[in-house]
């Protein structure tokens, strides 16, 4: 029953589809949110309109596999940003544009999960600065405290129980999202779901366990990160709320 799992575990490939899919993950993960939450600190009285708001969140309508079509004709060698440094002669030819799709770090990857998942971060975190009573900035301000004082001492009880969840979001979205990598990828190593698809669909019969056992792990882990980030926010919020009470 377990012997799956045992090869699995053994295998190199295996190791390597790990790496760089943690890789991925976290780094497009915490891009996003750093980005997401600066904006949206920013830009918080702006967001009550509409307008500012549809312009936020419109990557969010397109597909990923078009988002990805689009960071390929940006990035690719031949692509829009390449022939622009050409033209005004930062670089001699395109071909010594530096190779940002398809490349063995998986920066398109993780630039296409950035323009997708931004949106998504100033969705998530909108309420949150809109219910924050912003003179307690203003008071922070006032005393002279800095723009990191302030974020730390007032926003950050806020902003950080959701801003994990949204990180557990968008991180286990990112290990188990398919199309693109298997658009902006290498051929290795290969991100998890790419080579699950591959064991399962196009390799022989025998990958199959192998790829079955490699969702069950996923799975699991992502199922014990969820709990243990969710256990952290509710003692936050807790934590939180009593001393808000005391004062």
């Amino acid at each position: 029953m377990f012997a799956s799992y045992q090869e699995l575990l053994l295998d190199s490939p295996f190791w390597e589809s790990v790496s760089i899919s943690i890789w991925v993950a976290f780094s497009s993960t915490v891009i996003s949110l750093v980005i997401g939450i600066f904006l949206t600190r920013r830009l918080v009285r702006l967001f009550q309109r509409d307008d500012w708001k549809f312009a936020a969140w419109f990557p969010m309508l397109l597909p990923h596999f078009v988002a990805a079509y689009i960071i390929y004709l940006l990035f690719a060698p031949s692509g829009w940003f390449s022939s622009l440094a050409a033209q005004i002669g930062w670089i001699e030819t395109m071909s010594q544009f530096p190779v940002l799709v398809n490349d063995p770090l998986y920066t398109g990857v993780i630039l296409t999960y950035v323009f997708k998942e931004i949106p998504f971060v100033i969705l998530m975190m909108l309420p949150v600065y809109q219910e924050m009573d912003l003179r307690y900035e203003d008071v922070s301000k006032t005393l002279g405290g800095s723009d990191w004082t302030v974020f730390k001492t007032v926003e950050v009880p806020w902003v950080m129980p959701v801003s994990l969840e949204v990180f557990l979001i968008l991180f286990v979205f990112v290990l188990g999202a398919f199309e693109v990598p298997a658009l902006l990828g290498v051929t290795y190593p290969k991100m998890l779901p790419v080579l699950a698809y591959e064991w399962f669909y196009q390799a022989a019969w025998a990958n199959r366990p192998l790829a079955q056992a490699m969702m069950v792990l996923l799975s699991a882990v992502s199922l014990l990160a969820a709990f243990l980030i969710l256990r952290f926010t509710y003692k936050w919020r807790s934590h939180w709320a009593m001393r808000r009470e005391d004062v």
